[in-house]
């Protein structure tokens, strides 16, 4: 490949291994600002007003045919005026993204499925199975406690024989925290735990039941997602640290790929997994859109600091509006961009090797890990 670093990662075609599907709706001004914050938009409070308000207003106003820096009414007015349909068009084509990898078991708004992310896109997508929502069906169905270990598995393997499934994923982090006895349960402990589940309901909390849906996950034998470090207010920060999940990565050291995801602000936690276990991968996604372009690299240099080059990910986790789709790539191509393109100018890195190591990054590590085909071979 010619050209220099930046030129080269602005046109690589990603693989975005770790995403939402896009709102289906037209969105007011009250839930547009609530999409655009992991936390609330808040009386007196615009996210607009924020690193991640202010990115949008700069590098999606563009696409809108807006001038850079748009105020937030006249963006929300030009997104109305064009219909969700053409928005979620214009963002997820600006992406740049072959493939979707779209993890389907969080959907609080009408979201686009995998085929319709694809066909907005047009990329290719596959399926995320979410094990905690696979473990509440589960229960919803009424089942006794004593059947409910063989009837999560049944339900599990049934879910990721689904065509176009690649990966299962969890959310333990933010239902107990990683710090759990890292011990397969045994099943007098796994049905004296769903017993006490099903007479409370609600969530799957219990850390037994948690414990044992990592466990099932490894049986799966498919590659396994686990978010780590930021998130929503449901989640209490400290217990999201990777770092916590040593035990257990030393247990199932030889089973399936584990893909750390996010991991803000804990990536060099991530980044040190990455490189003493050989199962452990990471990206640093969701983050990225947060902290726009413009300081995306610091975040990138730091999970780059030690992480084997084999092991780094791209993701957006974008959710609900497609400015994420695009703000989530954006950020991840300028940052890498300029990690890599300060090391050929150090003389710490040879311009071949920067571009291998775009292309891992930002496509090729997931193509291998998640047995994507080859979709272009002309960009290779």
């Amino acid at each position: 490949m010619a050209g220099t670093v930046r030129e080269v990662v602005d046109a690589l075609p990603l693989v975005d291994h770790h995403c939402h599907g896009a709102v289906t709706a037209d969105l007011g001004p009250a839930r547009f600002e609530a999409l655009l914050t992991e936390g609330a938009a808040w009386p007196g409070v615009s996210p607009f007003d924020s690193p991640v308000g202010v990115a949008v207003r700069r590098h999606c106003a563009p696409l809108l045919d807006l001038e850079r820096h748009a105020p937030a009414a006249a963006y929300l007015a030009r997104r109305a005026e064009l219909g969700w349909q053409e928005v979620n068009r214009r963002f997820l084509r600006a992406a740049h993204v072959e493939t979707f990898c779209v993890d389907t078991g969080y959907a609080p708004h009408p979201v686009t499925s995998p085929a319709g992310l694809a066909a907005a896109a047009g990329a290719d997508a596959r399926e995320v199975v979410r094990l905690e929502s696979v473990a509440e069906a589960v229960a919803r169905r009424g089942v006794d406690a004593a059947g409910y270990a063989s009837a999560f598995r049944a339900a599990a393997e049934e879910a990721v024989r689904r065509p176009g499934v690649v990966a299962v994923k969890s959310v333990a982090a933010y239902r107990t925290g990683f710090g759990l006895d890292p011990a397969r349960p045994t099943y007098a402990e796994v049905t004296r735990a769903a017993g006490l589940w099903f007479a409370r309901g609600g969530r799957l909390t219990d850390p037994v039941l948690v414990r044992h849906l990592l466990w099932t996950a490894v049986a799966l034998e498919l590659p396994l997602q686990l978010h780590a470090g930021f998130g929503d207010s449901d989640l209490r920060l400290h217990q999201a640290d990777p770092a916590l999940l040593t035990d257990w990565l030393r247990l199932t050291a030889g089973t399936v790929p584990v893909l750390l995801l996010h991991c803000w602000p804990y990536q060099r936690q991530a980044a040190y997994l990455a490189t003493v276990f050989e199962h452990v991968h990471l990206d640093v996604g969701l983050a990225l859109h947060y902290v726009g372009p413009g300081r995306a690299g610091a975040v990138l240099a730091e999970a780059m600091e030690i992480t084997p080059f084999r092991k780094l990910l791209y993701s957006s986790d974008a959710y609900g509006v497609a400015e994420f789709h695009h703000l989530g790539a954006l950020s991840f191509r300028r940052g890498l961009a300029g990690v890599l393109q300060e090391r050929v100018d150090a003389d710490e890195l040879s311009h071949t090797d920067a571009v291998r190591i775009a292309a891992w990054t930002g496509r090729d590590n997931a193509r291998r890990l998640y047995g994507l085909p080859v979709s272009d071979p002309g960009h290779d």
